[in-house]
């Protein structure tokens, strides 16, 4: 090989290398310094954000419907409670108080409280418990002649509780034997439970009524708490 050809191949040798590097330069990029070390590629960046948390769906409530007799401009208050208690049915929930209504009667007529744990609360307990420690104890004649209207009177959210109350309308015979008459009653209950509460059970927190204190028969459960409605 002649000196001459010698120094074309090594001419073209360097060609062929920087043309090389200047391919890898325009692929690959120039190091700036801030290059992430290799391993930083499996380390989550601190400008990467986790995606939001969905937070659970609440069923969609349905169109609420009123019971008979129940005034249209409860309705706001009434869908309050339901949207806060997805249990809450109106027309269930004045069955029970209807049995309710009977049950605590007779219990506080009877003198027998035992029936009633878990269905009043523990400041109405002790009122009733106060009420026939004073009338002497034992039981009293009254008895339900029969409940007429109930009704939905009020409703309302407390923090976690919903609250609603009741209207009765009772005829109540005051004697066995009828010697003491029958008397007309219109009582407004209170009943109280936690929101979304697995136990089902409402309890009663407030009496009232609204008879004249004159008319209600002897020993009547009407104004037994200190938290009426």
């Amino acid at each position: 090989m002649s000196e001459g050809s010698g120094w074309v191949e090594i001419v073209l040798l360097a060609l062929l290398a920087a043309f090389i590097g200047l391919r890898l330069v325009s692929v690959l990029g120039k190091r700036t310094g801030q290059e992430r070390p290799i391993g930083d590629a499996f380390r989550p960046s601190a400008e990467v954000t986790a995606p939001p948390r969905r937070e659970a769906e609440r069923p969609v409530r349905g169109q609420l419907l009123l019971p008979p007799g129940t005034d249209r401009s409860l309705l706001p208050a009434l869908e309050a409670v339901a949207d806060a208690d997805s249990g809450f049915a109106p027309d269930r929930f004045l069955a029970g108080a209807r049995s309710a209504y009977g049950l605590i009667l007779e219990a506080f007529w009877t003198g027998d409280l035992s029936s009633l744990t878990g269905l009043v609360s523990d400041e109405v307990h002790h009122n009733l418990s106060n009420a026939i420690e004073a009338r002497g104890g034992g039981s009293l004649p009254n008895r339900m002649i029969s409940l007429g209207a109930v009704a939905l009177r009020d409703a309302t959210v407390v923090g976690q509780m919903v609250e609603v109350t009741v209207g009765f309308a009772a005829r109540i015979a005051t004697g066995n034997d009828g010697s003491g008459g029958e008397i007309e009653t219109r009582d407004l209950w209170t009943f109280s439970r936690l929101a979304g509460s697995t136990d089902p059970a409402w309890v009663l927190i407030a009496t009232d009524n609204e008879d004249d204190s004159d008319q209600m028969p002897p020993d009547h459960l009407g104004d037994v708490s200190d938290n009426n409605a």
